[in-house]
């Protein structure tokens, strides 16, 4: 078997995983021999033993679940409130030239820093991080749902009209298919500005799930067990992919 043919076999997971393996194998051994200093990057072997300390003595595993939780109900919101949103700026004009530009103007802006805002109007609680994670996911979200609408070919909406579909069975059935890719797109990006405001508001304001853990174990100077944390911040996002590719499969049974 040839080495392209032995490539096209492989599975995508597997050579994932052992790029990973291959990377963390490099890094223990420039660590172990001084290359990097084990101050600023712990070897692999003490991060992975500090885990099942993380998991047991620092409450891992419901601050993991606490974070996803937060993330997974910022999503929901941005999903109900996106989509609507971004269906009226792409179904009247005079609404998206009006305020497209703000719309990516807030996509690009830094709104972790307004948490002192939020503070004051939620107080200091889940709802506050939830608000403000909702809030940064919501500009990608719109701007794709406009952006997928806009794209649908005009010859299937002519065909929807010659079957005289109403405007709401156009768009379940016509609009809403055709613009799910792009859609999913927004939320993906939706929810990685979500996650990152959600632990940097954890982290801020030392309340909740993972990012106050990473807060505690930093001052501790506890590096290994901080890293930890940190891989499971990288568990989170790769929850909400997967959650994501199997609604749209869901959604997209015929793909």
């Amino acid at each position: 078997m040839s080495a392209a043919a032995a490539g096209r076999g492989l599975d995508p997971r597997v050579a994932g995983l052992g790029s990973v393996v291959a990377l963390g194998g490099a890094l223990e051994f420039l660590i172990q021999n001084r290359f990097i200093s084990r101050f600023v990057v712990p070897p692999p072997s003490e991060v992975i033993a500090s885990i099942s300390r993380v998991i047991l003595e620092e409450e891992g595993l419901y601050r993991f679940l606490f974070t996803a939780g937060e993330t997974f109900a910022a999503g929901a919101l941005v999903v109900l409130v996106g989509i609507p949103i971004g269906f009226l700026l792409w179904r009247f004009n005079i609404l998206r030239r009006a305020f497209e530009s703000w719309v990516g103007a807030l996509a690009s802006a830094p709104l972790v820093l307004i948490y002192p805002l939020f503070l004051v109007i939620f107080g200091r609680s889940p709802t506050t991080i939830v608000m403000i994670g909702f809030l940064s996911g919501l500009a990608p979200m719109i701007l794709k749902t406009v952006e997928g609408l806009s794209g649908t070919r005009r010859a299937l909406i002519d065909v929807g009209r010659s079957f005289k579909l109403t405007s709401v069975q156009q768009f379940w059935k016509i609009l809403f298919p055709a613009a799910m890719p792009t859609i999913f797109v927004g939320l993906r990006l939706g929810m990685i500005f979500c996650l990152i405001n959600i632990v940097g508001v954890e982290y801020l304001i030392n309340l909740g799930g993972l990012g106050q853990l990473v807060n505690d174990l930093a001052e501790r100077n506890d590096v290994a067990a901080t890293y930890a944390v940190i891989g499971f911040v990288i568990l989170v996002s790769v929850l909400l992919f997967w959650a994501m590719e199997r609604g749209e499969r869901w959604l997209r049974p015929a793909d």
